[in-house]
């Protein structure tokens, strides 16, 4: 073999005391590290956000050298630390190959050659299947998917098919070095560990903000599903009590998605699950049934808007009508709802954006979260977003405009959330919870017991942050 040990990095580092960032393991960097198992003597695989002693750039090239790491492999996801991480990267050795991947390395493939000289190959798109022929020291040449430096130029190799879900091995959870956990303000609140499925990848719908089912190169990832009993299987062998279905839609095929949960069912497997469905999943009471049997607790639904105007213009498929009828069947269910909702689209007002609050109450949703108008690179939205005069887009994907800069639409998200999230709501989402047994005896007592020294680290928080009053900080001081 070419490498001996391979570091497989997620270069993440939590800043804030309360994050839920926390929960959700890095699964993309675990089924390209499972993927390269046999391609190298040993494999490490390290999530900076819990592992706080090599976060220093120092420690870490310690750390590489007494492990003896011969090639390092970091995962790019999110735009959050993007700056950071290539500082970081900047400071990795210079003698061993640095090799890196994932959804925002895909997209600024050019940038991150230009501000990170050490990197020496970026695999885009999916890359189970490219890190085997990285780790085997193909030619650089002959290895689909990948972007490379020759002669102090890039080249981009050509794209990769993406391959059948059923040849993509699951993720090998013995690599991690720690469990994923509810913390709030750092202190393990419910004692409720986290695990994502993902059950099929791609999305046949085409809803047009959405790029989700396209990679950033474009590349539509057809729905394409696992073997239900690979999936039942992989969940049985899951330690974690809380398991997240990451699949666009869960119930895309209702039928299939029957047979997993009657599968759940038959294997007498106890624990709690989540998924993104979509609204239209009203139209299964059969499969809801068998998701309440299964043990699903949490939906998670994509209603975007109150306007009908606006569902137009995301292609959604359905209309404000046709919710309200739909989330008359979902209230039925013992199921919490989430609900995601985009406010600032092109052309929407003021007035309009703060109709999500009333809508949402209306709908009987649980909590909601909402968000601006982003735009990825291929999203169909794009055109639409660059032809309307006033209209702009970041480097990014933020779109705002002339009217509605981005400190107008965070005036506007705040006063959705405290619209919404009024002291009676929050007295219904802990009766929702308690009714439909989403936390159990145990992790109720836990949340109590460190409830007190929870609300004396956010307060301590707050107070070093400046956004409590000099009253508050004095009362506060005066009795620690």
């Amino acid at each position: 073999m070419k490498y001996n040990h391979a570091l497989f990095l997620s270069p993440y580092i939590e800043k804030t005391a309360t994050s839920f960032m926390g929960l959700f393991p890095p699964t993309g960097l675990e089924y390209v590290a499972t993927s390269a198992r046999d391609c190298v003597d040993k494999l490490s695989l390290i999530d900076l956000r819990y592992k706080k002693d090599l976060c220093d750039p120092g420690k870490l090239i310690d750390f590489i050298r007494r492990e003896k790491i011969d090639i390092i492999c970091v995962g790019i996801t999110w735009n959050r630390q993007y700056e950071e991480i290539c500082e970081f990267l900047n400071l990795m050795p210079d003698d061993m190959p640095l090799v890196v991947g994932g959804y925002k390395a895909t997209e600024r493939v050019e940038e991150i050659f230009e501000k990170c000289p050490k990197v020496d190959i970026i695999i885009r798109g999916e890359g189970e299947q490219t890190i085997k022929e990285v780790l085997r020291d193909m030619s650089p040449e002959d290895i689909l998917g990948i972007s490379y430096k020759k002669n102090g130029s890039v080249v981009h190799n050509a794209n990769r098919p993406l391959p059948d879900v059923n040849e993509i091995a699951s993720p090998d959870r013995k690599l991690r070095q720690n469990d994923y956990r509810m913390l709030l303000g750092g202190i393990n609140v419910l004692d409720i560990t986290f695990d994502t499925v993902l059950s099929s990848r791609g999305c046949p719908f085409t809803c047009k903000f959405c790029t989700f089912s396209l990679n950033p190169l474009g590349q539509k990832r057809n729905y394409s599903v696992r073997n239900v009993k690979s999936v039942v299987d992989e969940i049985e062998g899951i330690e974690a009590n809380l398991i997240l279905f990451s699949d666009d839609n869960f119930a895309t095929d209702a039928k299939r998605a029957e047979e997993i949960c009657d599968l759940i069912i038959e294997r007498k497997i106890k624990k709690r699950f989540t998924a993104q469905v979509r609204v239209d999943i009203a139209k299964y009471p059969r499969l809801l049934d068998k998701m309440v049997k299964a043990g699903f607790k949490l939906l998670l639904i994509g209603v975007e808007s109150p306007h009908d105007w606006i569902l137009k213009q995301f292609n959604k498929g359905f209309n404000s009508a046709i919710v309200r009828k739909y989330f008359t069947v979902l209230r039925k269910y013992p199921i919490f709802y989430h609900g995601y909702f985009i406010y600032g689209n092109i052309g929407e007002t003021e007035k309009e954006m703060l109709c999500i609050s009333p809508f949402a109450k209306e709908l009987g949703i649980d909590t909601i979260s909402f968000l601006k108008l982003r735009m990825e690179k291929f999203s169909p939205l794009k055109e639409i977003a660059e032809k309307t005069p006033g209209y702009h887009i970041t480097d990014r994907g933020e779109v705002y405009s002339d009217k509605y800069s981005h400190a107008t639409l965070k005036k506007i998200g705040k006063k959705i959330k405290f619209s919404f999230y009024t002291p009676l709501k929050l007295l219904k989402i802990v009766k929702k919870f308690l009714i439909i047994d989403f936390f159990s005896f145990r992790e109720i007592m836990s949340f109590v017991l460190v409830s007190p020294l929870l609300l004396k680290t956010i307060i301590a928080r707050e107070i070093q942050k400046g956004r409590l009053s000099d009253s508050l900080k004095r009362i506060f001081i005066k009795n620690t």
